[in-house]
């Protein structure tokens, strides 16, 4: 991963119970630091074509962090509630990696 503007990526999801993976890559398009992401990517495969693009917002609050996240051009064989339950899955293995441990206290 190049991040930077026109610098590239490529990643892969595997599905661990029957070993497939889909292989995507893309490039950063914008980038404002701690604030807003646009990068475009399309998959290997070609029964998935297209570009797809997708735009990060984020933005403090007084109680973390808003974060929006949108996608355009997402192939048609990919329903859209699969492309918002993956960020959500995404976003909770982030939280559990980030947030500390605190015990209650004795």
């Amino acid at each position: 991963m190049d991040f930077r503007e026109g610098g590239q990526f490529k990643m892969s999801f595997v599905n661990f119970t029957t070993g497939t993976a889909q292989s995507f890559g893309g490039t950063f398009q914008e980038i404002r630091t701690d604030e807003f992401i646009r990068y475009s990517d399309k998959f290997d495969d070609p029964n998935l074509p297209g570009e797809m693009t997708t735009t990060i917002s984020i933005h403090a609050v007084s109680a973390g962090t808003d974060l929006k996240i949108e996608q355009s051009g997402i192939p048609e064989v990919i329903p859209p509630e699969m492309c918002y339950i993956g960020w959500q899955e995404c976003l909770d293995k982030l939280k559990r990696l980030v947030e500390p441990e605190i015990p209650d206290a004795p």
